[in-house]
């Protein structure tokens, strides 16, 4: 068996960096952090006690075709303190989002998608009054 410690990054490939940069940095808050000297472009930011890794690769075979948003395609999830003020803030920031607060995960969900298509979900321990 692997002993593991938990998950170090999540890297997802985009095609326009600026647009990804504004996205993850201005619009989700997450503070960039130091990105060694690679000879491609991207972006390192700090999530928790995670980080997200983006990289310029606009060949990359993960990256999807459409921006609908679906729970079921790939994702990465980030835990965050209150549903309402994350869904109203990626509201007022006019990010599409999908809503299952009563998901049968047994977490309040938010879904959306960054410029490049690539799904995040936002989730918190449901509210028994949901």
């Amino acid at each position: 068996m692997i002993k593991t410690e938990g998950i170090h990054h999540v890297s997802l490939a985009v095609v326009h960096l600026n647009e990804a940069k504004a996205f993850y940095g201005d619009i989700l808050g997450f503070p960039e952090i130091e990105r060694p000297p690679f000879d491609f472009p991207g972006a390192w930011y700090q999530v928790g006690f995670q980080q997200l890794h983006l990289i310029v690769c606009p060949e990359a075979e993960t990256l999807r075709p459409s921006r609908k948003i679906s729970s079921r395609d790939g994702h990465f999830a980030v835990r965050v303190l209150d549903y309402d003020h994350t869904l109203n803030y990626l509201r007022e920031k006019g990010v599409p989002v999908l809503e299952k607060p009563n998901s049968k995960s047994g977490f309040a969900q938010i879904f959306c998608s960054d410029p490049d298509g690539n799904l995040i979900e936002f989730n918190v321990e449901q509210k028994k009054s949901r």
